[in-house]
């Protein structure tokens, strides 16, 4: 389950939802100015993310998340914090 590659599919899939069609999503985009998100949809992802884990995600993970690959990395690391080694 833990699985980055899996995760990272996961991830874009939900982030395809959120975007207009004709944006093209990367690992390495930009959320914001890329994307267009706004806050409010980081946030969405975020509880989907914890659906998908079924862990509870802090949201100050997020400060220094910038893109797709950011964000994985910070949850990943999350779990490894505080379930131990993936």
């Amino acid at each position: 389950m833990c699985n980055r590659a899996v995760l990272m599919d996961y991830v874009l899939e939900c982030l395809q939802g959120m975007i207009q069609a004709d944006v093209e999503l990367k690992q390495n985009s930009d959320l914001v100015n890329d994307l267009g998100l706004e806050s409010i949809q980081v946030m969405t992802l975020l509880m989907m993310m914890e659906d998908k884990l079924d862990i509870s995600i802090p949201m100050n993970i997020l400060l220094n998340v910038r893109t797709p690959e950011q964000f994985l990395d910070a949850i990943l690391l999350h779990l490894e914090n505080t379930h131990g080694a993936l």
